[in-house]
């Protein structure tokens, strides 16, 4: 018997860590994934602030699920009735992988707004390669402000735009000035500019989606950092040399961080099955109507909310894991091992590291902040980690320490990271 996991992320690598538990050997368990390795995304942050190390937040997955037969490859379509999965690997080759069961954890990418110029010059957040190059970017920004003779040009420079006050734009906001603050640092010619850092959201509020106190704590944070949070506003259009808001003022800028949120991967609504807005439709066992053999979860499924009748579990990170163990469960169970289970899920809480000594957090939803709020946060995501977790708390403690790191490497170029991609963990083919 083969088992087919299309996803290496929350769910998938859930999905994965289960099944090897509950089935024997006579069970084969394949993950089929872009790379080797699960990503650690709600740490992303400080990898493009240059707190962690990218390998920090990257956990082999052959290394950790020891049992686990990895294809690295992207999935491009599936035939149910023959029970095999078509992909691409990573040097353009085409293949095909045969399944007796498959569980779809594809994830997501980002989501896109119809904004003149925003697929041109705007970058997302949902892989290595996009925080790489955001970290590279915004270091590159302050040495050419450094060098530029020209005021306005200067300003441009320093000029960094976020848009999306959600978990991950607030957290790229919350932990940019600092790390702009220590590269301008590095050159005299600064010492008097001003480092502008933008919010911007439609929404009414920092974190909307988040008990209204864990947003007040993040906007009370932002703005003593000299963010500019401005609610209900976004931008009407992008160019090369700038941006400008909805309110109709123009911002010049070389920096767009895209971060509205995500959209189910695009191999969902090539499957022909039915979908509900945008994700996979399954029942509360995560299986695909009319297809036994088949279940899904994570960001790429619409799985019912029980505790929420008549909605659908969130895409978050604390859903997508809890549904990939189910997923693995109740596949084992389809082989003859253990029993299934319905998926029913009262959220236990969110974190959000602002930086520094600051985070927001409500364990349990008893609302915390400061030093508090700072501890649970990194112990919840040490804990989270399936991996990493020593060299991650070493980084942590040195740059606590120690000044930070601030060189460009140049790596990933600007080419290799358009924010319209159906694979944000991985860099664009033919990038200039």
């Amino acid at each position: 018997m083969r088992v087919v996991i299309i996803g290496g992320g929350f769910a998938g690598y859930n999905a994965a860590k289960t099944l090897l538990k509950s089935v024997g050997d006579d069970t084969e368990i394949v993950v089929l994934n872009p790379t080797d390795y699960f990503l650690y995304l709600p740490l992303l942050p400080e990898v493009a602030a240059g707190i962690l190390e990218p390998r920090r937040i990257s956990v082999s997955i052959p290394g950790t699920l020891r049992g686990v037969r990895l294809v690295l490859g992207t999935a491009k379509s599936v035939d149910f009735d023959g029970r095999s999965v078509s992909y691409v690997d990573p040097e353009d080759r085409e293949h095909s992988l045969g399944y007796d069961r498959l569980v779809l954890a594809a994830g997501s990418v980002n989501k896109l707004l119809p904004i003149p110029g925003v697929p041109e010059y705007a970058h997302g957040f949902r892989g290595l390669p996009e925080a790489l190059y955001l970290r590279d970017h915004i270091t590159r920004q302050i040495e050419l402000a450094a060098s530029a003779k020209d005021p306005a040009e200067r300003d441009a420079r320093c000029t960094f735009v976020v848009v999306g006050a959600g978990y991950t734009g607030t957290e790229v906001a919350a932990q940019g000035p600092a790390f702009t603050a220590a590269l301008a640092a590095r050159h005299p010619e600064l010492k008097d500019q001003k480092i502008r850092w933008l919010l911007l959201d439609l929404a009414e509020r920092v974190l909307p989606e988040l008990d209204r106190r864990l947003g007040d704590t993040a906007d009370e944070v932002l703005r003593e950092r000299d963010v500019e949070v401005l609610m209900k506003t976004s931008i009407d259009n992008a160019g090369e040399n700038g941006v400008t808001l909805t309110s109709g003022e123009p911002v010049p800028t070389h920096t767009l961080v895209w971060c509205v949120g995500v959209r189910p991967d695009p191999l969902i609504e090539d499957l022909g099955l039915k979908t509900a807005k945008g994700r996979l439709v399954v029942t509360a066992q995560l299986n695909v109507p009319g297809r036994r053999d088949v279940y899904a979860c994570g960001d790429a499924a619409a799985v019912p909310d029980l505790t929420r009748p008549g909605e659908y579990t969130p895409m978050t990170a604390q859903h997508a894991e809890r549904q990939g163990k189910l997923a693995g469960r109740n596949v084992a169970a389809s082989l003859g091992h253990g029993s299934h289970g319905t998926y029913r899920h009262h959220d236990l809480g969110f974190v959000v590291d602002l930086g520094a000594r600051r985070a927001a957090a409500n364990p349990l939803h008893i609302p915390l902040s400061g030093l508090a709020a700072k501890a649970v946060t990194r112990g919840y995501h040490l804990l989270a980690m399936p991996g990493n977790r020593l060299r991650t708390a070493t980084d942590w403690a040195l740059e606590a320490v120690m000044k930070r790191q601030t060189v460009q490497l140049g790596l990933v170029r600007s080419g290799s990271v358009p924010l319209d991609t159906d694979s944000p963990e991985l860099p664009a083919r033919n990038a200039r």
